[in-house]
């Protein structure tokens, strides 16, 4: 059985945010397959399609299109099938693709909204599993899975709609304070609200009860795994240790290659570096090895006693806001919540 099976709904335009969905999607016989795979958790987000395209290939420093979302190119033929997973990522990316299709005049009852739960994990992992769930796929599931859900689909409520785009205008709001509140609170029909914010959290910098500014969990754990000899991203990434396992863990939603990138951020920035940076064992075009990275006694200081100014660490974009920023200086307090310094 393949989508001509079922009228109407293989020549529909379909919404995927994986390679490996957008090419089953294909060979089960869809024709007009809209791939929006970026990872929106780190880095910048903007409202404005054409504010966020350009933040997002200055972020990634690539022209390569693996975001087809907001491509002239795309012909809406209606119905949209979304397919998602229970993938916080994949969420994130649901709420953006519905705000596009509101802007650009489809409605709720031309949105047939395809969910797929996450099926069990192992019993017996090799590492404890994180929280969060970042590796889910809508290809985990059996094709007869999938074409039985897509036979049954209906429109997506106008409630749930308006709700995921208002939550893509509250996560690239400049002020993430009522996007952190929704999480907190909860909205209904989006679990992935509260494990979003563990994650997200991790990336932005600490305020202690007496008011000293610390390091974000993701900076504390980079500059605690360094050390004074010198190690590539993927030593750091392997790193047998407790603090090793949580970034690997975090790094089921960023990427490996976030690592390399955090910690090229870390030796770019200021004259007085807290880590230093040398040549690789291999060519540029392997960033996980093409550098090595060691913490200077300035990296110790920020690490043990926390920073004196926000400026003391590079700025990280999430969402619309961005960590460590002097025009932004959103701190999180220890019932995770963000206020301003």
């Amino acid at each position: 059985m393949t989508m001509t099976n079922i009228p109407g709904l293989f020549s529909a335009t379909h919404v995927a945010y994986d390679s490996a969905t957008t090419d089953r999607l294909r060979q089960l016989g869809a024709t007009n397959v809209v791939r929006a795979a970026d990872c929106l958790l780190i880095g910048p987000s903007r409202r404005d399609a054409a504010e966020h395209a350009r933040a997002r290939q200055a972020w990634w420093n690539s022209s390569e299109e693996w975001d087809g979302l907001y491509s002239p190119e795309v012909h809406w033929e209606r119905p949209v099938v979304v397919w998602v997973s229970a993938s916080i990522d994949q969420r994130v990316n649901l709420w953006r693709t519905c705000s596009w299709l509101r802007h650009v005049g489809i409605a709720s009852r031309d949105v047939l909204m395809l969910e797929f739960e996450a099926l069990p994990r192992s019993k017996f992992p090799q590492e404890p599993f994180p929280s969060f769930e970042c590796t889910a796929s809508v290809v985990d599931h059996p094709d007869k899975v999938l074409l039985e859900r897509l036979a049954r689909a209906r429109p997506f409520s106008t409630t749930r709609y308006d709700r995921a785009v208002k939550l893509w205008d509250r996560y690239t709001d400049g002020n993430p304070s009522r996007f952190v509140s929704s999480c907190s609170r909860g909205i209904k029909g989006f679990p992935e609200l509260a494990p979003l914010w563990t994650v997200l959290s991790c990336f932005f910098p600490g305020r202690t009860p007496a008011g000293v500014l610390r390091l974000s969990r993701l900076d504390e754990l980079l500059l605690t795994i360094l050390s004074g000899e010198w190690q590539t991203p993927v030593d750091v990434f392997v790193h047998k240790s407790q603090e090793g396992l949580a970034l690997r863990q975090l790094s089921t939603c960023t990427g490996d290659l976030f690592v390399a990138h955090r910690l090229n951020q870390w030796a770019a920035f200021a004259s007085n570096a807290a880590v230093e940076r040398a040549a690789g064992p291999k060519q540029p075009d392997n960033r996980m090895l093409a550098s090595v990275y060691r913490l200077t006694e300035r990296g110790i200081q920020l690490r043990d006693a926390g920073l004196t100014a926000l400026t003391d660490a590079p700025p990280l974009p999430i969402g619309g806001t961005e960590a460590y920023s002097t025009s932004a200086p959103w701190v999180l307090r220890e019932d995770s919540r963000v206020v301003r310094l």
